[in-house]
């Protein structure tokens, strides 16, 4: 449930080319064929236009036992984590159309036990302005994150929780926001967050494989998620009373790009709550975040639960819908999205090669310094932890390379290819189809 941190991606912010007819089917199913057979990433991928789903492909397993594996296909449900929250603001947004509720609704209304809850109003929780704690950073969540809760277990565990800042000072995502919300959602209407989701949004744009999430059931088609070290291994599951309305749906990337579509055509909310959500402040807006490609400018969400990561984005300008999720391995859902965008968009995007090479820590040390270009306005310091080379953009957290070639590095969660000349000093950053070059600083 945790916010995906984009690294580096802002980089790209130049032109694209004229979108693609016809998406190149075979390199999309190239990568996630690749993906998957080099036990990097499995999991499922759609595109939609203009309300079509133009391609659609499934990775990987869904269950493993005794070594036998069961295939995903294009209809296997997986967890969709922060995702949720769209459909939760959708819920709350709905029901401030209808009268029912208000932005400035005092949280005091419904949970007065809660830090600074006077202070505290509904558009703040939507956009992570409240200042309550995230919940499943603290110590505790380990304790309970695997039993079922209620209501008031939840409430009371938030209760004892102090806030992080004073409401309104700053942004800052927490999923304590969004379960509150689907709570209050429920006391408005007296219905359960299940049911509103399937009244209000399932049924009425239909999203034959989208609901609040369960243990996950083989027969069912439901994906369970792995991690890979040696070999795959099976994630814990979070039971789904915990997350609610932050991160308890399930859904396909098929149903993802559908939902996204018809909530851009004003199938679900009015033209005003749509224009909230997607009106950013400090990053966040309603219940949604922005994301870039090139100059397209996109909207939506990215999630992760266990061992599940995922992607949904809406281009309005090109009336595209892109949705990803994997349940399992080390390369991150906005690689295999930025293969994508790319192939879709006729932008030039090479196939990653998994080759490594094993480099000592003193082979590391020619490459370490700080990084600066002419082109972008951004600083990079490239540091070592052991045997690993280490990088961080200015703003940026630190994220690990792997040496895949004579003076080559990649991050490939990102997609980033690093290349450095030390004879010159340099470094050259591949991403996206856009190169940019840096020179150590002296």
């Amino acid at each position: 449930m945790k916010k995906t941190l984009i690294l580096l991606y802002l980089f790209i912010t130049f032109g694209c080319n004229v979108p693609a007819q016809n998406i190149d089917q075979p390199k999309l199913d190239s990568l996630l064929n690749l993906l998957a057979r080099n036990n990097k990433a499995m999991g499922s991928l759609a595109l939609n236009v203009n309300g079509q789903v133009i391609y659609q492909k499934a990775t990987g397993f869904i269950a493993l036992h005794n070594g036998v594996k069961t295939n995903a296909d294009v209809k296997t449900k997986y967890r969709i984590g922060s995702i949720s929250k769209m459909f939760t603001a959708v819920l709350v947004l709905q029901l401030i159309e209808e009268g029912k509720l208000n932005l400035t609704t005092p949280l005091t209304k419904y949970y007065p036990q809660l830090p600074n809850a006077g202070k505290i109003t509904i558009d703040m929780m939507l956009r992570h302005r409240s200042g309550l704690h995230n919940f499943t950073n603290d110590s505790v969540y380990m304790t309970y994150k695997h039993k079922h809760v209620t209501e008031q277990i939840i409430i009371d565990i938030f209760a004892k929780q102090p806030a992080d800042f004073e409401p309104d000072a700053k942004a800052q995502y927490s999923n304590t926001n969004f379960v509150l919300l689907g709570f209050i959602a429920e006391n408005i209407t007296g219905k359960t967050y299940a049911d509103l989701i399937k009244t209000r949004i399932v049924n009425k744009i239909g999203l034959p494989d989208t609901y609040y999430g369960k243990q996950a059931d083989l027969k069912k088609d439901e994906a369970i998620s792995f991690s890979y070290t040696d070999a795959w291994k099976p994630e814990p599951e979070t039971d789904m009373s915990v997350p609610g309305g932050a991160g308890a749906m399930v859904s396909t990337p098929t149903d993802l790009t559908k939902f996204i579509t018809e909530l851009f055509s004003g199938k679900l909310i009015n033209d005003n709550s749509l224009n909230l959500m997607k009106t950013m402040k400090d990053g966040f807006g309603a219940g949604m975040i922005g994301d870039t490609f090139r100059a397209k400018k996109g909207f939506g969400h990215t999630g992760s639960i266990d061992g599940f990561a995922s992607i949904l984005t809406y281009y309005p300008e090109d009336k595209l819908a892109i949705a990803y999720i994997t349940n399992g391995g080390p390369y991150g859902p906005k690689g295999v999205v930025l293969g994508a965008l790319s192939t879709y968009f006729k932008v030039p995007f090479t196939l990653p090669s998994f080759t490594s090479i094993e480099l000592k820590s003193g082979d590391l040390d020619k490459y370490l310094g700080i990084y600066s270009s002419t082109q972008i306005p951004l600083k990079i310091t490239v540091s070592k932890n052991n045997t690993t080379l280490m990088a961080q953009a200015t703003g940026q957290g630190a994220f690990p390379l792997e040496a895949t070639a004579k003076d080559q590095f990649m991050f490939y969660q990102a997609g980033i290819e690093l290349l450095f000349d030390t004879p010159k000093v340099e470094m050259t950053l591949n991403q996206g189809g856009e190169t940019f070059l840096f020179t150590k600083d002296k």
